[in-house]
């Protein structure tokens, strides 16, 4: 198990949008999918404690996320499992103990982000085109470690390429609020 802080900047784009920021950073071979399966109690008391709870699916490599808002941005906490394990998991749910939550939980929704990353200032910049329930967004996500210089630095971005900030809203909650 491991954690660390996370610092992001997120907005909505358009398609048109996201496609000019592929290829202004030269990025179109660098698209790779994640599968985001989403956790939570049958009364959805983490949705109401504002924790997110995850198992995402990268290529072959399977991780469990727990994303809680902290004073400044968000803690998380990992632990790798196996895919065998990230099956069985997804299938029966599980003890949300072994991530430090003291509930049951089950698959509630699902959403696949198809990602690119570059480097940009002192920072990560990430083009999400985000799939779930028939539903498809894009977003720009800056993950940075100081928030004043990442506020500088976003707020520069958007300007540079003429782009109108538009909050985005969780990942996970986009998915939950479109599940059938």
């Amino acid at each position: 198990m491991y954690a660390n802080k996370e610092i992001e900047f997120k907005t909505f784009i358009t398609e048109d949008k996201y496609n000019e920021l592929i290829n202004a950073f030269g990025l179109d071979n660098n698209v790779f999918a994640q599968v985001n399966h989403y956790f939570d109690t049958e009364d959805c008391k983490l949705m109401q404690e504002k924790t997110v709870l995850r198992i995402r699916q990268k290529g072959s490599n399977y991780k469990i996320t727990k994303k809680t808002r902290a004073e400044v941005g968000a803690d998380e906490t990992h632990i790798l499992i196996s895919k065998d394990k990230a099956l069985e998991l997804l299938e029966k749910g599980f003890d949300a103990n072994i991530i430090g939550l003291p509930y049951y939980v089950k698959k509630i929704a699902e959403l696949t982000t198809y990602r690119v990353s570059t480097p940009y200032k002192n920072g990560i910049l990430f083009f999400d085109k985000s799939e779930y329930y028939g539903k498809t967004d894009y977003e720009i996500e800056y993950e940075v470690d100081d928030v004043k210089e990442g506020t500088l630095s976003f707020e520069q971005f958007l300007k540079d390429y003429n782009i109108d900030f538009k909050e985005s809203i969780r990942k996970s909650k986009r998915a939950y609020d479109n599940r059938k």
